[in-house]
């Protein structure tokens, strides 16, 4: 059987809790994002461009969307007769069946499937992060230093250090510390949750993890310790691009946001590396006469006879006569009728705003409670549902 030099697991379980009601009937990875795409299709998207053509998507909570939008991976090149994309849910082995207990008994539960190519070198990566990465000069890095571990970073600011797993390197970038989550970080060299082990030497570590009972089975937590403890070679690679770990409702705007900027932080555009996502194919969009648009991103299919500024408009979405949206999300087929005010919201899927209803507008409004996942003014609707003639809701607000 031919062996392959690196395959990619792709860690798509996650509840992602802090985005509310975004991800109550989908995974985190399956979430919309800059008008036409999902999470997911950015580390998918990054294992095309660096031909790695075997991937495993580690599916967990609330698979049926994002299982159903990856399909064959077709749109991603990854529909190969040896190799591909494969969707791994946790299941039954003999009498016993467990959930992803950690990170590292998610790739544990699914050495088999490893097995089956051999490969020399383990990529894994969160499906939760939005950022284009050439995996191919991260793995020539670490074949080059002969790593059994390689662990991409980036410098993030000091004050979210401690969000993190930190690390400390030499002057080769051999690493000498590493701190999941520390409350008085020594360095802001952060883990971005993008791993290459050799797979032979992370075999061993997976099965010890296992048996040991106290363990949280995690990577940062168990793993890497263990190995950098037990002296084995571990070196850091160095990332200098955008990256973000949207899993906040502020972090998911402000990603989107900062694709509107007159120097986008990420360019969706680039031919050079393609963000592929599964679309069908929509109609042009229609702007009406007297409809004003400004500074952006109006995706196919989307109807507007109102006002758009600074926003992410999605498929499928209408805006209807005098209404105003500013600095907002709207995702697929959401709908705006006549005479709306909308700021700094979020909108879930085939939402439907109707007509003469305030958005983000008011400050506080008697008997609506913000809430603890909405910061910053954003307000947060979720997907499915219809907001009466008429309504009010204030910022900070989440509508479920």
């Amino acid at each position: 059987m031919r062996n392959k030099d690196c395959i990619a697991l792709i860690l798509a379980g996650g509840q992602g809790s802090r985005l509310g009601v975004l991800t109550k009937k989908v995974a985190k990875p399956a979430v919309n994002f800059g008008g036409k795409y999902r999470i997911i299709d950015f580390p998918l998207s990054n294992c095309t461009n660096s031909n790695i053509d075997t991937v495993g998507v580690l599916t967990q909570y609330q698979p049926l969307e994002l299982n159903s939008y990856i399909g064959s991976g077709q749109p991603w090149d990854l529909d190969r007769s040896f190799g591909g994309v494969y969707l791994l849910p946790p299941y039954m082995k003999s009498e016993t069946g467990i959930w992803y207990k950690g990170t590292a008994n998610a790739i544990y539960q699914n050495m088999d499937f490893i097995q089956m190519f051999n490969p020399k070198n383990v990529l894994i990566l969160s499906g939760d992060h939005i950022y284009k990465m050439n995996y191919a000069k991260m793995l020539d890095f670490h074949n080059e230093n002969n790593a059994d571990a390689t662990i991409s970073c980036i410098k993030v600011p000091w004050d979210q250090a401690d969000r993190f797993g930190i690390m400390e390197t030499d002057k080769s970038m051999r690493i000498s510390n590493f701190f999941e989550k520390p409350k008085n970080p020594v360095s802001n060299m952060a883990s971005m949750g993008v791993y290459i082990f050799k797979w032979e030497v992370l075999k061993n570590y997976l099965i010890k993890d296992e048996a040991d009972l106290s363990s949280s089975n995690d990577f940062g937590k168990n793993i890497i310790p263990t190995m950098l403890h037990d002296g084995q070679k571990m070196f850091a690679y160095k990332f200098k691009g955008y990256w973000k770990d949207v899993g906040t409702i502020y972090s998911l705007w402000e990603a989107n946001m900062e694709l509107l900027h007159k120097k986008p932080a990420m360019n969706l555009f680039d031919k050079g590396w393609r963000i592929y996502s599964k679309n069908a194919i929509q109609p042009p969009h229609y702007t009406a006469q007297g409809a004003i648009i400004k500074d952006s991103m109006i995706t196919e299919g989307s109807v507007i006879y109102g006002k758009v500024k600074n926003s992410i408009i999605s498929s499928g979405v209408k805006i209807g006569k005098n209404s105003i949206v500013e600095d907002s999300v709207l995702f697929p087929s959401v709908v705006i009728e006549e005479n709306c005010v909308i700021k700094k919201a979020i909108i879930g899927e085939r939402s439907v705003v109707m007509d003469n209803s305030k958005i983000g507008v008011e400050d506080a409004i008697e008997g609506q409670v913000p809430s603890k996942m909405c910061s910053d003014g954003i307000v947060l609707i979720g997907s499915d549902l219809i907001v009466e003639s008429g309504s009010n809701i204030a910022k900070n607000v989440m509508v479920e």
